[in-house]
């Protein structure tokens, strides 16, 4: 028996006590409690948080040019309006 296939069946032999350990078993356990924990709590997944992060900086770029069309367009009426002493009101 040469020595790589000695440690080839050394590691299928060691794979296959661990996963017949009760350690595969409590960590079964433990992933099946932490996700039912983490069900009631209001998570989200990376992706979705992403996804939402991507879809706020498209939100903000047009938010902005929004604003910067209505303050050109405010200037350009205030450009035309003629001007008009104000009123004072008295009593």
């Amino acid at each position: 028996m040469d020595m790589n296939s000695f440690f080839n069946d050394l590691q299928g032999k060691i794979s296959q006590a661990i996963d017949n350990s009760p350690v595969k078993d409590v960590e079964k356990n433990v992933k099946a409690m932490m996700t039912q924990g983490f069900s009631k709590l209001d998570l989200v997944t990376r992706e979705e948080f992403d996804i939402q992060a991507q879809v706020l900086a498209k939100t903000r770029a047009k938010l902005d040019a929004l604003e910067l069309q209505i303050s050109s367009l405010e200037a350009r009426l205030a450009a035309q309006a003629p001007a008009v002493p104000p009123v004072i009101l008295s009593k």
